[in-house]
């Protein structure tokens, strides 16, 4: 069995197409997206009638065509981005004080996510290619229900799915952050969810861990340490471990044959935790690459046969 195994694309519709895309590439029987599958801003393309305007990055462009807004609207969503078509007075009546902000927001996520979930029906052929998402840290819970109505992906959170033979348990929790984000919770809080998972894992031996966060201190964790106003220290030269001790210990627990982590984009890389092969495929996503790894698995021996980390 070849697995296709992607992480952290952040709503960039470019990488969302690059991996619906890499199981024909790659000729993967399978693909899996880690988590962190949502974007994290919204950017308002407002209608003054005579024309469009947008703010990216600090620079505003007056736009004169439709065409053109919807070129520059290509773009923010390639980026990891939504652009909101608004008037002037639907922008200046968003507050975050009424919730109104994060209401929009989680709608526009939504409507992009059907979309993409459009785009897989055809891509993956209405679900003959199987396809496996996960939540994320900072993907908000309303995502859950709209890929568990989706027939051609599968949801895996808190689930441990059946790989021809091979457990895939799925958890999108990290441990805490900085942002106070959507799938966080204490070590302790994060330790009993990853047991309510692997107690349902039949043989260990033939397990795959896809827990978003990855082991903490294994070199897939190594972020940029911050400076109390959460600033990088020397422009992000200091780095240090921030990933979880719970998924740590469950993996020296367990030793299941494979574990699969995302989170620290910077920490692309593979370890081996015991008798567990780790491995955090890494994100660019704001570039435009899919960065992932190919898994070869034996079915007959139960064990990895070859991997490989790649771009596209």
């Amino acid at each position: 069995m070849k697995i296709f195994f992607a992480t952290d694309i952040h709503g960039s519709e470019v990488c969302w197409r690059k991996f619906l895309n890499s199981a024909e590439f790659y000729k993967a029987d399978l693909v899996v997206l880690g988590g962190d599958v949502t974007g994290k801003v919204m950017v308002p393309v407002v209608n003054h009638g005579a024309y469009w305007q947008v703010t990216i990055s600090g620079q505003t462009h007056q736009l004169d065509s439709l065409q053109a807004v919807e070129e520059i609207e290509r773009q923010i969503r390639n980026r990891g981005y939504y652009p909101t078509r608004l008037a002037p007075d639907e922008l200046s009546e968003l507050k975050e004080e009424d919730g109104s902000i994060d209401r929009r927001f989680t709608a526009e996520i939504v409507a992009t996510l059907d979309r993409w979930l459009d785009m897989a029906d055809g891509k993956l052929r209405g679900g003959e290619i199987p396809c496996i998402v996960n939540g994320g840290n900072d993907d908000t819970f309303e995502i859950d229900h709209v890929v568990e109505a989706s027939s051609s992906v599968t949801f895996a959170e808190g689930k441990v799915l059946d790989l021809d033979g091979f457990s895939l348990a799925s958890m999108g929790f990290t441990n805490p952050t900085p942002w106070d984000t959507f799938r966080e919770a204490p070590e302790e809080d994060l330790a009993r969810r990853i047991e309510a998972v692997v107690s349902q894992v039949p043989d260990m031996g033939r397990a795959i861990f896809n827990f978003h966060a990855p082991p903490y201190g294994s070199g897939l964790d190594e972020a940029p340490a911050l400076d109390e106003n959460m600033r990088p220290i020397h422009g992000g030269a200091v780095m240090k471990p921030v990933g979880s001790t719970a998924v740590r210990e469950a993996i020296l627990r367990h030793q299941p044959m494979l574990s699969v982590h995302g989170h620290i984009h910077e920490s692309r890389g593979v370890r081996r935790i015991g008798r567990t092969l780790a491995i955090n495929p890494g994100s660019v996503y704001g570039d435009g690459v899919l960065q992932g790894a190919v898994l070869e698995l034996n079915a007959k021996k139960g064990k990895v046969a070859r991997y490989i980390l790649v771009n596209g």
